[in-house]
């Protein structure tokens, strides 16, 4: 006999666990379940500070049994399908369970064969992510003793877009205080056309950047990595303007840098081959290629990219109506993070509220808010908020903390990461409290 919930929610990560707290504050008699297989719930956020060795791992894991909310039965295991016409989801050993109202928030999976040879290299040696071991990325930044840094990410949609630069900004940071600046070369090579999407912030990322010296290399799509020759591969995706030249600068008057390849050039080895471009690396640091989970992206819920396929205003499915996703796996045109999830849960918990007492769907709309913590330094950071549109969209309560303009770095924006982040999420967030 297969199990039924009023609720069924997939993932206990900040979505899951959020979007449960929120509906048992408004009422406690819901029967809601959260389909989880993992021991451990972690605040991801504060893996950048891990990784430069500034935040005590420790403290961003808590037991998963501390998080799900009271009220809320935790079923310990795997979703592995769907049958939404009939309202049921398959788990690995606990059988078929049914709901009336299904929420869809199970993250984001890895998936390393899009670029072939990182999964083999990742976390090994001198490769490290924060997105998967953020201990190993300080072990390497901690021990690199000079030549080429190259700080990279992948052309799939992943958690944070602004974290493969942050790393990269404190690492530098570090380089500086223990000597190995003066020896080393800072590359930072993306697939996108600029540091980042939001013009106020881009203008201040690009002072960061030349303060400090680092290379940025534009239309750089990582294909492959060679961790035994420590190359990473690159498609560069956009033509060379005629005459000019990526590869070197200043060997003859003929050859011009194209700006909108590489800006700030650093003369780092590359090999050319098979019309891929090779950076050789002494460390390098990337995210995961990126992708919704396995179940997920097999099912009939999915858009032609494979993602959840949700209305982008109300995170309804757009063809089963008692189907809601959101976070991560969300089909959204917007950056995946926490911050995104703290607007996006209580629109869908209105949205459950009067579907279950009213049928009828709520006016609370989601216009792509996002936002993305930018650590510069040790004890600087600016904080990009966005919408749908890319506009900078800062939050009014910053200027309860003296925050004028948060497009600009701030040492208290840096408290606001370290300290009064990670505190509101354990005591507020998660707890069902709007913040």
């Amino acid at each position: 006999m297969a199990s039924h919930y009023q609720i069924l929610i997939i993932g206990g990560g900040t979505a899951g666990i959020m979007t449960a707290a929120q509906l048992l504050e408004k009422k406690k008699s819901y029967s809601i379940a959260i389909i989880e297989p993992a021991d451990t719930h972690y605040y991801q956020p504060a893996w950048t500070l891990v990784g430069a060795g500034t935040y005590n791992f420790d403290k961003t894991a808590k037991p998963m049994l501390d998080v799900i909310p009271s009220g809320a039965t935790w079923i310990k295991d795997r979703a592995k399908g769907f049958d939404a016409e009939n309202n049921t989801v398959f788990t690995e050993s606990k059988g078929n369970i049914t709901y009336d109202y299904l929420v869809v928030a199970p993250g984001l999976a890895y998936d390393f064969s899009l670029v072939p040879g990182l999964g083999e290299a990742m976390d090994k040696g001198v490769v490290c992510s924060n997105y998967t071991d953020p201990k190993h990325t300080w072990d390497v930044i901690k021990n690199f003793k000079g030549g080429t840094a190259l700080f990279t990410q992948p052309t799939t949609p992943i958690k944070c877009g602004g974290a493969p630069q942050k790393i990269m900004y404190l690492a530098e940071n570090h380089f500086k205080k223990t000597g190995v600046k003066s020896k080393s070369d800072i590359v930072f090579a993306t697939g996108g056309s600029v540091i980042f999407g939001v013009k106020p912030i881009a203008k201040t990322l690009m002072e960061v950047v030349d303060r400090k010296d680092i290379n940025l290399r534009f239309h750089h799509k990582l294909v492959k990595v060679d961790g035994a020759k420590k190359i990473a591969w690159y498609q560069l995706t956009k033509d060379i303007k005629a005459g000019g030249c990526v590869i070197m600068s200043g060997e003859d008057d003929e050859n011009y840098l194209d700006e909108a390849f590489q800006y700030n050039y650093k003369d780092v080895k590359v090999t050319i081959k098979d019309g891929l471009y090779g950076i050789h690396y002494d460390m390098l640091h990337t995210a995961p290629p990126s992708v919704a989970p396995k179940f997920v992206k097999e099912s009939n819920l999915v858009n032609d990219a494979g993602w959840l396929d949700v209305d982008h205003h109300t995170m309804q499915h757009n063809k089963y109506a008692n189907i809601f996703g959101l976070g991560d796996v969300a089909a959204l045109p917007t950056a995946k993070t926490g911050a995104a999830i703290r607007k996006q849960v209580p629109i869908v918990v209105d949205n459950l509220e009067l579907l279950i007492n009213h049928n009828k769907m709520g006016t609370m709309s989601y216009n792509g808010y996002s936002s993305c913590p930018l650590v510069t330094d040790y004890g600087k950071m600016v904080l990009a908020e966005f919408d749908y549109e890319g506009k900078f969209t800062p939050d009014p309560k910053l200027k309860q903390l003296l925050i004028s303009d948060s497009s600009k770095e701030h040492w208290r924006l840096w408290m606001l990461k370290k300290y009064m982040l990670p505190y509101l999420y354990w005591h507020k967030m998660l707890k069902g409290k709007n913040v």
